[in-house]
């Protein structure tokens, strides 16, 4: 199996010895000039680091890219490296043993962090992904009954609907940009199973608002952003008529919604949904801030994992033939339905290979509520842990050939053998992404829809510009010609 052309800039040295032995060997070898020493807090000491002058350096850095800068980090400090930036701590975290601490063993120790929280509440208001204590909870259990799998199945005629309709305006030797292609496909596939609504008119507006929302992303690094964001620019200026714009048409999806009753959909759902405990169901503003956390979550992340997945397959014409061996085998030709979810197996394991080495959602984020520990070493109140899935998808102890493409590593017995928390592209522990069943079955079945008649081939001379900013998008998208099979 050849290399996955990997985008990283490096690469990922791990010191024998298992969890946390980089670091201490780093600090013996180095000593104090590094910035690394180690203070014993009786059996807890602090996790190592660049001396500050660097630290601001390096968080600046990771505003403008959240991947490179972790990369260098993990290879010069291992399992855990703390920035610290005047008050401020930032603990980047890559062990899957430390993040499976983080999000499940100590997760009532940590929230989400305020850096992440402040800028996209921004957005989408005080929905699922940014709500905490008592009300997440209660938005969670209200949401929950509409991604039950009985529920995921009735959309999922949808989601081949609108992989079909696609496919339809295809032509023999036609180039593409294929993250062009799997955002109009997501979009119009979020519209209909979120809003029962056809909003491809509307594709290239919505499209370029989040485009829009989204290369704000680097302020939310920047402690004093609300600042920034009060200040005349035409960005900022850009960035909140962005926003108008996406409220304008949730808003009144939501007017008509209340008036024609239910439409199967999960905007419906969602103005139906009652608390089982206080018997309170959600007024607009909250109806508007869920919806549009779905609605960004569906298009965005899921567009960009086909984005990937099909980059890769285009580079690989063993996984490619077997792809397409199961797709003529289960299929016959024939458009796929939800009961031929568990027979796309080989199917299944490409979308999980390439969510592994492309992760769409950048980073995982929390901050601790209380003095608290990782592993052997100290977490104060106040600091700032950072998971980043595409540096621990590619640590070699848990990934043979971590930067090679290969699917068949998530057979049922291989992948039984892997660490939980280091794969962790929808997130760990109470706070996993709700609509991960969604994303997995709109995938597969847009994926074998696709690749009954189609190739895409990807033009080996052109270089993929990463851009990982809050999610990894390729700048400029990917260029790909059709061809029919």
């Amino acid at each position: 199996m050849l290399p996955a052309r990997p985008l990283a800039t490096a690469t990922i040295p791990r010191a024998p010895g298992g969890i946390l032995t980089f670091a201490a060997e780093a600090v013996k070898a180095a000593g104090d000039e590094s910035g690394m020493a180690v203070q014993a807090h009786g059996r807890l000491r602090d996790a190592p680091g660049p001396p500050p002058w660097r630290a601001w350096r390096d968080v600046l850095a990771w505003s403008r890219d959240q991947v490179r800068p972790v990369q260098r980090l993990a290879a010069e400090y291992g399992d855990i490296a703390l920035l610290r930036c005047g008050p401020l701590r930032f603990y980047f975290v890559q062990h899957p043993d430390l993040i499976q601490e983080c999000l499940v063993t100590r997760h009532k120790a940590f929230k989400k962090d305020h850096f992440f929280v402040n800028f996209v509440r921004i957005i989408l208001g005080n929905g699922v992904l940014t709500a905490e204590g008592d009300f997440h909870l209660k938005q969670r259990r209200m949401l929950q009954p509409a991604f039950y799998k009985d529920r995921i199945q009735s959309y999922a005629e949808s989601m081949i609907h609108c992989a079909d309709a696609l496919e339809s305006g295809w032509q023999d030797g036609q180039r593409i940009n294929i993250t062009e292609e799997m955002m109009q496909l997501t979009l119009a596939i979020v519209g209909k199973t979120l809003f029962n609504s056809d909003v491809s008119s509307d594709a290239q507006a919505v499209a370029g608002a989040i485009e829009t929302i989204l290369e704000r992303g680097d302020l939310f690094l920047i402690p004093l952003f609300p600042g920034i964001l009060d200040l005349p620019l035409a960005r900022n200026r850009k960035f909140f008529g962005a926003i108008n714009d996406l409220d304008t048409v949730l808003y009144r999806l939501i007017k008509e919604h209340r008036e024609s009753g239910d439409q199967g959909d999960l905007l419906s759902m969602l103005l139906a949904a009652q608390d089982d405990e206080d018997n309170t169901r959600m007024d607009d503003k909250q109806v508007r801030d869920e919806a549009l956390t779905l609605f960004t979550a569906g298009h965005e992340t899921t567009s960009l994992a086909l984005t990937w997945l099909w980059y890769l397959v285009g580079q690989h014409p063993e996984v490619e033939a077997l792809l397409h061996e199961e797709v003529d085998r289960v299929l016959a030709g024939r458009l796929p339905t939800p009961a031929d979810y568990p027979q796309l197996a080989y199917t299944q394991r490409v979308f999980q290979e390439a969510i592994r080495l492309y992760p769409p959602t950048i980073m995982v984020g929390r901050e601790a509520l209380e003095d608290t520990t990782l592993g052997d070493y100290a977490i104060p109140k106040g600091g700032i842990v950072v998971m980043t899935p595409y540096v621990t998808h590619r640590l070699p102890e848990f990934y043979e050939s971590p930067e090679t493409f290969e699917p068949d590593r998530w057979l049922p017995e291989a992948a039984a053998k892997q660490h939980k928390h280091a794969f962790i592209p929808f997130g760990g522990g109470q706070r996993r992404c709700i609509g991960e069943g969604f994303a997995w079955m709109e995938a597969v079945l847009s994926v074998a829809t696709l690749a009954r008649h189609w190739r895409l081939e990807i033009d080996p001379a052109h270089e993929i510009d990463l851009r990982p900013n809050l999610t990894m998008r390729p700048r400029g998208g990917i260029p790909a010609t059709l061809h029919r099979r």
